[in-house]
């Protein structure tokens, strides 16, 4: 078999059942793709040493019978998640050197259902950027191109790296994170599947923290049953994690049957927001033609406390991102600046965050700060909250009246050019959250899939709010809009 890089999760899976292909040669492929995609600067810290020991492993261990799903598949680490012995870095220079003595929950479930570990992947500095440009390591570039314009596009945020290694065919799958749309804004921008699980349903423990009570994993794939089958292995109770749900795990694959009839699906009329391209409502109204034609039942639906949803996002997020960040002040590891003759701990304290924390972070965590103060508190934290709970409640009230799932655009917009959203306006940048926020929020699940281009040549996806826990229907409604659309482009190679 040729361009071995290029297959998804289940073929490849099957191929290696088969005997056509081993995980060795898998991963060489994948390792070689990855030497020559130094343009793209996706991986950043490469370990082709274990993922050649980690294929030779499973390549016996599917010799001898019964290996798992995800035995032998290659695939690429978001660099927020602690690997032992790899560094784990966030993207940010005041983790420069740390080495972790553990792995992250969800890396070693993956490991231990045989996934071979490629690399580390890029993003944005702990998370926080749409656009991956926020990156220590420098910007990750999408394999997408406008047409026959040269110029550099974001992969998106704060997955970039993840999108654009999967993309690229790179590597099979990745992992993401998704705090306010980190997997499915990425996963729009690149013609790929990125499904944010319900809040607990992946362990958080071992990923580097952004905002506690948003954070969530999980897979970007080339397909929804790719993403099926990886979410199957990333998920599973973790009493390491407070807030990791007790429940059992369905199989996400077996539950693909495409079958929507009789289901109903929301359109929410406050997600079509004032300049939004007339691509992105053509997008949406042939993606509710697909869902009608496949037997669904549309129904117009109100979340009428989404406008709230951004600001809300942007005090909670940034004061849970002041507490979590903390932690990091050049004592016990990471970065730490030199000091001057007389300088005491205060000044080492500043000196490394100040060197150690880019621009974003920074911002982020004086906002953060400032609505924690005494003063602000009640005036906009605990507004803020009082907001989330608002909107909880109107998804609530949807899923009650006996809505399915909910249909969305994932992005405002195509992917724009690295450099093109100045820093002068951040507000500018935090708009492309505005689909996908209202999801994390409300602890809820939700899949960008892959439904068409625009008038030049880039991908755009569609957004599946599902019911929370059930990931397992929400895929299903995927899988339906993704045999509908039909969507196969590729980004042409020019790295």
């Amino acid at each position: 078999m040729s361009d071995l890089n290029k297959l998804g999760l289940a073929e490849a899976r099957d191929a290696l059942r088969k005997g056509d292909v081993t995980s060795v040669e898998l991963t060489q492929a994948c390792l070689q793709a990855i030497d020559g995609a130094g343009a793209l600067n996706a991986f950043v810290h490469h370990t082709p040493e274990l993922a050649l020991e980690q294929a030779n492993a499973a390549d016996a261990r599917i010799k001898a019978g019964g290996a798992p799903e995800m035995c032998g598949l290659p695939i690429g680490i978001k660099d927020l998640f602690c690997t032992k012995g790899v560094p784990s870095q966030a993207g940010s220079r005041i983790l420069q050197d740390f080495l972790p003595q553990y792995e992250s929950t969800v890396s070693q479930q993956l490991f231990d259902a045989g996934a071979v570990m490629l690399g580390k992947l890029n993003m944005d500095e702990f998370a926080m950027g749409s656009s991956n440009e926020t990156s220590v390591y420098g910007s990750a570039v999408n394999p997408w191109r406008r047409g026959n314009d040269d110029a550099a596009l974001t992969p998106g945020g704060s997955s970039g790296g993840s999108a654009a290694a999967v993309a690229a065919d790179l590597c099979l799958a990745a992992t993401g994170t998704d705090t306010g749309g980190s997997i499915r804004q990425p996963a729009a921008f690149t013609g790929t599947v990125g499904i944010k699980p319900t809040y607990g349903r992946c362990s958080r423990w071992g990923i580097v923290a952004f905002a506690s009570s948003l954070d969530q994993a999980g897979p970007m794939t080339k397909s929804v049953r790719d993403a099926a089958m990886m979410l199957g292995a990333m998920c599973g109770h973790d009493p390491k994690d407070s807030t990791s749900a007790d429940l059992p795990v369905p199989d996400f694959e077996a539950a693909l049957t495409g079958d929507i009839r009789s289901k109903k699906i929301g359109i929410p009329r406050e997600y079509r927001m004032e300049g939004m391209p007339d691509e992105i409502e053509t997008l949406w109204q042939n993606g509710i033609a697909m869902m009608r034609d496949a037997g669904a039942e549309i129904v117009d639906i109100s979340l009428p406390h989404t406008k709230y949803a951004l600001p809300a996002y942007y005090v909670i997020a940034p004061a849970e991102a002041s507490s979590n960040l903390a932690r990091y002040d050049g004592v016990r590891y990471g970065h730490r600046a030199r000091l001057e003759q007389g300088d005491g701990i205060t000044e080492m304290y500043e000196k490394t965050r100040a060197e150690g924390f880019g621009p974003e972070v920074q911002r982020r965590v004086m906002i953060g700060t400032y609505v924690l103060s005494a003063g602000f508190y009640d005036a906009y934290y605990n507004r803020a909250r009082r907001v989330r709970a608002l909107i909880k409640k109107d998804f609530d009230d949807v899923f009650a009246a006996g809505i399915d799932s909910i249909l969305t655009p994932a992005t405002p917009s195509a992917a724009f050019g690295l450099g093109e959203m100045s820093d002068a306006d951040p507000i500018a940048m935090y708009l492309n959250d505005v689909f996908t926020v209202t999801v994390n929020l409300a602890g809820l699940p939700g899949i960008a899939v892959p439904t068409g281009v625009d008038k030049q040549g880039l991908p755009l996806g569609l957004q599946l709010i599902g019911r929370p826990w059930e990931e397992a229907e929400l895929l299903s409604s995927a899988y339906a809009l993704e045999r509908s659309a039909g969507f196969v482009a590729k980004a042409g190679k020019w790295w």
